[in-house]
């Protein structure tokens, strides 16, 4: 018997209530490019890591610098309140969308987080913008 294998698998009921939770709280560098390609972007993109020059030189296209450290009531009144929140970070090294996912929850907004962060984004080959603003489209070239 396999490691694999050493523990039973999970009853298909059991895998489906596990992996819809897991969708409802994460989505994937390929989702998040796919909608800011076909224009279906129904979220806003949070960039929560990061000093704004570090944002400036590369980040996801549209996304808004916002570093978890400043999430705060105030600053999420500047949207509507069913407004989905999509946060990423660095990537799978880093926590800090994980921090502004559970900022933003606690303000009782809704949330996910992208998984892979910024190196997800790089592995699947995906452009990035430059800029400080957060309409500032212009691919450039992975560091």
């Amino acid at each position: 018997m396999s490691f694999v294998t050493d523990h039973a698998a999970a009853s298909p009921s059991v895998a489906i209530a596990h992996f819809l939770k897991l969708l409802s709280v994460e989505t994937d560098c390929a989702d998040v490019a796919a909608a800011l390609t076909s224009g279906d972007q129904d979220f806003v993109l949070l960039h929560v890591i990061g000093s704004p020059e570090a944002y400036a030189r590369r980040h996801v296209p549209g996304a808004v610098h916002l570093p978890h450290r400043q999430i705060s009531a105030e600053r999420m009144a500047e949207w509507a309140e069913d407004t989905l929140f999509v946060a990423y970070c660095a990537g799978p090294h880093c926590n800090g969308a994980d921090q502004a996912a559970l900022k933003i929850a606690r303000l009782g907004r809704p949330v996910k987080i992208m998984i892979g962060g910024i190196t997800g984004w790089e592995d699947e080959g995906h452009p990035f913008a430059s800029g400080s603003e957060p309409g500032s489209l212009m691919p450039i070239a992975a560091e």
